[in-house]
Parts: C-alpha cells; sequence; structure tokens
C-alpha cells in the first residue's frame, strides 16, 4: 500500500494501450461491500479468502494491467496463479515514503493503529520474502509515475520480445 500500485498501474494500462483492473475493486464489486467493512465485520482472513477469488477471476484476462492489494502475496498461490498468466511486478518505497503517501487516508484498515510508521515497517519486513517472489521489483521512492512506467515498460517490451 502507498507504493503506487494504482496510479502507476493506470498510466501504465494507457501507456501499453491495455486494459485496468484492480482486484480491490473487484472484491468491492462482488461482494458489494467495502474492503473496510469486510475487515472490520469478518476480519482479515476473510477478505483474503476473498482476494484469492478476484485473483483467480482476473489473472486470466487478456491485455490487462492488474493491480492488486499488498498483502496478496501472503498467499503463494496468488502469485502462482497471476505468474501462470503474466508479469508480476512489485511496486516498493521506503516505509517513509509511504507513510507520506497514505498516513494521512482513515480507510486504511491496516494503519488503523497506534504507530502507523512502525506498522509500515513491520509490514514491509514480514512481508519482504513474500514480495521477493514476484518477478520484478521496482522502486518508486522519490520517482516521478513517468519515470517509473518507463522502467516498467521498458522491462515489459524486453521480457515479451524474449
Amino acid at each position: 500500500m502507498g507504493t503506487g500500485k494504482t496510479s502507476i498501474g493506470k498510466r501504465l494500462s494507457s501507456h501499453l494501450r491495455m486494459r485496468y483492473i484492480d482486484t480491490d475493486n473487484v472484491i468491492e464489486r462482488d461482494s458489494q461491500r467495502w474492503i473496510s467493512d469486510i475487515f472490520a465485520q469478518d476480519g482479515e482472513e476473510a477478505f483474503r479468502d476473498l482476494e484469492t477469488e478476484a485473483v483467480i477471476k482476473v489473472s486470466k484476462l487478456r491485455n490487462h494491467v492488474i493491480s492488486t492489494g499488498g498483502g496478496v502475496v501472503l498467499r503463494d498461490n496468488n502469485i502462482s496463479i497471476l505468474k501462470e498468466y503474466g508479469i508480476v511486478f512489485c511496486l516498493t518505497a521506503t516505509p517513509e515514503e509511504i507513510f507520506r503517501r497514505i498516513g494521512h487516508q482513515t480507510h486504511r484498515p491496516l494503519l488503523r493503529t497506534d504507530d502507523p510508521m512502525e506498522t509500515i515497517r513491520n509490514m514491509l519486513d514480514s512481508r519482504a520474502p513474500f514480495y521477493a517472489k514476484a518477478d520484478f521489483m521496482v522502486d518508486t521512492t522519490d520517482k516521478s509515475f513517468g519515470d517509473v512506467i518507463s522502467h516498467i515498460k521498458g522491462i515489459y517490451n524486453n521480457t515479451i520480445s524474449s
């Protein structure tokens, strides 16, 4: 969260002349509930089940840039499914940059803690081995949308032409 997945994904899809889809939007549409409500009423595990269903649904789409929530990597099968049908990029940023970008937002259920900065650090540390399973890691800290998109497009074009 806060690494630019949605902003970069939308712009990248336009540059690649592809459609854009976000698994969080799929979850909210299919369940007819906000993600924060799912977390509050049913818990994280129930949300992760819905997230896996969304990954299965969108992974087979062709010519799409798919944006997922940052916790999608917590289930190995999600990454396997996404990698089976496409290239997985993991956008990263420093904890300080993430906090700067999203620390003021109130709709982030995982940041409703006494120390959101510490929560961000702990999440990044615990998820690092999962994020490392992506095909490519792209650091968005102090980079413009254009720089990140150019970098991803270069990797994508080299990968599909190989």
